[in-house]
């Protein structure tokens, strides 16, 4: 078993029954979502499930989990889902896929969410290895874009992977990928974006996590808020 599969595993272990789980997006939470279904078909587990993204709807529905639509929910017991970095105060960057709005609003829904990760995905600073996506309306990226610039920003539209083209997220908005001052407070930049007209959502999950489980060495390493 690999460090992924350990980490979901593991936090599959921690599902009840009744629970309402919001499934993530990614090679970590397929292996998540995979366990859940074995769980449920092989031991009667009893649950219902909410997808961030078309890709986890799609193999959910593939194993048999039940789904219910995030616009029928109100809140979720528990959230699992991977990060691209996690910083010591267990601050993420997410965003590599385009799901922004989706999955923040599921790690403010759910009573706890548990991020799965290996340690390549520890940082000591948001943005140490990837730029910081900010989704933003089609019409205000230019005036986004040089409001960011403003704070020592630096950064442009994402392209499709064969550069044909324009990221454009399931909410049609368009995606800046951008990279700010080592220096610039991951609490501030947060702050600054919330704060940012045209901006609809970013990669900074602050105050979001109730804990990181880092698989490593065959084992687990769990870190509560």
């Amino acid at each position: 078993m690999n460090e992924k599969e350990l980490v979901a595993h593991h936090a599959a272990n921690l599902v009840q029954d009744g629970m309402r789980v919001g499934l993530g997006t990614g090679s970590t939470a397929n292996y998540f979502i995979q366990e859940l279904a074995r769980r449920r078909a092989e031991d009667g587990l009893q649950v219902t499930a909410a997808a961030s993204s078309v890709v986890s709807t799609m193999k959910a529905q593939e194993l048999g989990l039940p789904l219910v639509a995030l616009e029928h929910l109100s809140r979720l017991d528990l959230y699992v889902d991977g990060a691209d970095e996690v910083t010591p105060d267990l601050t993420l960057l997410k965003g590599r896929g385009y799901d922004l709005v989706r999955e923040k609003l599921m790690a403010r829904a759910s009573d706890r969410f548990l991020v799965l990760v290996d340690p390549t995905k520890l940082v000591d600073r948001i943005g140490a290895r990837f730029p910081v996506p900010v989704e933003v309306m089609p019409f205000a990226w230019q005036l986004v874009k040089r409001r960011l610039e403003s704070i020592g920003g630096s950064g442009d539209l994402r392209q499709t992977a064969n550069k044909d083209g324009l990221v454009v997220t399931s909410y049609g908005s368009l995606v800046l990928d951008m990279v700010f001052d080592p220096a610039l407070d991951a609490a501030a930049l947060n702050a600054f974006l919330n704060d940012t007209p045209g901006v609809v959502e970013h990669g900074i999950f602050r105050g979001l996590a109730s804990a990181v489980f880092v698989g490593v060495d065959g084992k687990v390493d769990e870190h509560w808020a």
